[in-house]
């Protein structure tokens, strides 16, 4: 996700490493802050892969500053990754935030709504938190308040993105 994060506010504009690193860390940041030793490895290796170029600008007090750019290579990884997100992207909350965040750079609408159709398969399948055996729990079946309230806050946001995710389908197949 770190990748695919670096690829799409590239793809927005040339940004220095510390200014991505801002922007990430605002995305992903409370649950997966970005260190400079897991950022600065993903760049080079985007780098070496033609992804990304880098040019050197002066900088204003101080040293020069390295700046990054996405190539035409990166802009097509980019609509690459979005079109075709891994099972993964598609069910984990935190992941899945990066791949919306970013999903306006697809072009063709008609791809959009598929990836957000997957998501919306996915959480249309019957799921908890909590289960007796193999049928999942309801929050109204639990005594503990606290596994209640998760059930519960769980059962709201996935409310509102199941609507929103209907509404926004309906609106890209116009």
């Amino acid at each position: 996700m770190l990748e695919l994060a670096i690829l799409g506010f590239l793809y927005d504009s040339p940004l220095h490493g510390y200014a991505l690193r801002k922007r990430i860390s605002a995305l992903t940041g409370h649950v997966h802050p970005v260190a400079e030793s897991t950022l600065y490895p993903a760049i080079k290796r985007l780098e070496k892969a033609g992804l990304l170029a880098r040019t050197t600008q002066p900088g204003s007090v101080a040293a020069p500053r390295h700046v990054l750019t996405l190539t035409e290579e990166g802009g097509r990884e980019l609509r690459r990754r979005l079109a075709e997100p891994a099972r993964r992207d598609i069910t984990d909350e935190n992941r899945w935030f990066t791949v919306l965040a970013f999903l306006r750079h697809l072009d063709d609408a008609a791809a959009q709504a598929a990836v957000l159709r997957r998501r919306l398969a996915f959480l249309e399948e019957p799921a908890s938190f909590f289960y007796d055996g193999d049928r999942p729990l309801r929050a109204e079946e639990l005594d503990d308040p606290f596994r209640r309230g998760v059930l519960t806050i769980a059962r709201a946001t996935s409310r509102a993105e199941l609507s929103w995710l209907r509404e926004t389908i309906g609106s890209l197949d116009g």
